[in-house]
């Protein structure tokens, strides 16, 4: 690349007219992403956009918009934008910031602020106007001309230095986003007690996301209010490397456990199928009830020879007559006939099956209940650079606009019999606080009157 195409590429970057256009961009393709639901399942957008448009936005990652190889490169332009615009202006402030200017009372001449007091001897005034400069800016220097004298001080050229701390605080934050988006992961997994995963499942693709350790659920417990709804779950995990275990904490509702830089959330829980039934067989015939022990997919014979049965599925909600009757086990009673019946079996209504009318009732007499933790699962290793960027921001905006490079200019004067002082000051920003620094050396100043 020739030192031309070089400049032109540095020109580019360095446009504040790229800044803008890449800023709207990012702020119109972000009201798209509040518009259009992201990471929901195919079905939803094929049912809300139709087939057309939802290959359209398929195409263009709008279903995952912030992850879309655009809206990153948007960020990268961004990011390269601001460092560019920064070191094109940088070399001349940091001139200003590390080397001290020379002192040219004629760059006070013009100053916006000025503040002039008539006094008696311009000797006598010298001490008090050094000892309020010194409070008001700092190190004070003179210099001594003829009929008279100069009194200079500044403060805070370190301050124009603000605005670039800004400038690295928004960098930070772009950097800390672009990590965690290409390297940082969300997504969730159920475990049941006792049980133990390696992997979960991506929230944005739903493919399997392998992690460094093993995560184990040895319990979980659920407490209820009166109304029946759930006022706490808990989980106690534990994480184990290479098979053996590092650490087991109990975790709950925004009380996340955090191991590697990867953080374990609390997020839902459910009850399985138990895997150890008891179910109650009467028959109406003798009026006798057998208790036999089933596990799911398992043939039992019932007794009196009343056929066999089995346990076939188990079902969350179970609809009967079009209302859910809760969570419900379903058999096939088989008689020794050959006929057959499906037998429906509501954990929390125990007889249901009487209105069946059968020859025997089946209903379950114990189950034991058995739950599964439901955690959110996320990394993102840019948070810490995310960390920084917003301590930066704050510290830069502080700098920025709380403070200021000030320099104040004293000419004392004396004319023949007419004595004056003469203070200019000049300020990159806040002149308030330097009228207010002015007005006090100027007070000082009237102490020595005609």
């Amino acid at each position: 690349m020739t030192s031309r195409q070089h400049t032109q590429l540095f020109i580019f970057f360095a446009s504040v007219r790229l800044t803008v256009i890449v800023l709207l961009t990012l702020a119109a393709t972000s009201v798209i992403g509040t518009l259009i639901p992201q990471n929901q399942n195919v079905d939803a957008y094929l049912h809300t956009y139709g087939p057309k448009l939802y290959r359209l936005f398929s195409v263009l990652d709008m279903f995952d918009m912030y992850h879309s190889w655009w809206f990153r490169l948007l960020l990268v332009l961004l990011t390269i934008n601001i460092i560019v615009c920064s070191l094109d202006r940088l070399p001349g402030v940091w001139k200003i910031v590390i080397k001290p200017p020379d002192f040219k009372p004629s760059r006070f001449l013009n100053a916006s602020i000025q503040r002039k007091v008539a006094v008696s001897s311009i000797d006598r005034v010298q001490p008090i106007l050094e000892k309020a400069l010194f409070r008001s800016i700092g190190k004070v220097r003179l210099e001594r001309f003829p009929n008279g004298y100069h009194l200079w001080s500044e403060k805070g050229r370190w301050t124009r230095m603000g605005v670039y701390v800004v400038h690295l605080s928004v960098v930070c934050l772009l950097a800390g986003g672009l990590i965690g988006s290409f390297w940082g992961f969300d997504g969730d997994v159920n475990i049941p007690e006792g049980e133990t995963v390696n992997a979960i499942r991506s929230g944005n693709s739903g493919k399997s996301i392998p992690l460094d350790f093993e995560i184990r659920c040895d319990k979980f417990s659920v407490s209820f209010y009166e109304s029946g709804a759930p006022s706490e779950y808990r989980s106690t995990l534990t994480i184990l490397e290479k098979g053996a275990p590092v650490l087991t904490r109990d975790i709950i509702v925004n009380d996340p456990l955090r191991y590697k830089g990867v953080n374990l959330f609390q997020s839902s829980y459910g009850n399985l199928p138990s895997q150890n039934l008891a179910l109650s067989f009467t028959s109406r015939a003798t009026g006798m009830e057998y208790k036999i022990n089933i596990a799911p997919g398992q043939t039992v014979t019932v007794p009196e020879g009343l056929g066999s049965f089995t346990i076939t599925a188990f079902n969350r909600d179970h609809l009967f007559m079009g209302r859910s009757i809760g969570d419900a086990f379903v058999g096939t009673l088989s008689s020794p006939t050959g006929d057959t019946a499906e037998i429906v079996l509501p954990v929390k209504f125990p007889s249901f099956d009487k209105m069946r009318k059968g020859d025997v009732i089946v209903a379950i007499a114990e189950t034991e209940t058995r739950y599964y933790t439901g955690l959110q699962v996320a990394s993102d290793p840019g948070v810490w650079v995310v960390y920084a960027g917003f301590l930066l921001m704050i510290g830069g905006c502080i700098v920025t606009f709380f403070m200021s490079h000030q320099q104040i200019c004293i000419e004392a004067l004396a004319d023949g019999n007419i004595c004056s002082v003469t203070i200019r000051g000049v300020a990159n920003k806040n002149k308030i606080d330097m009228q207010k620094k002015m007005d006090a050396i100027a007070t000082a100043a009237e102490q020595i009157k005609i």
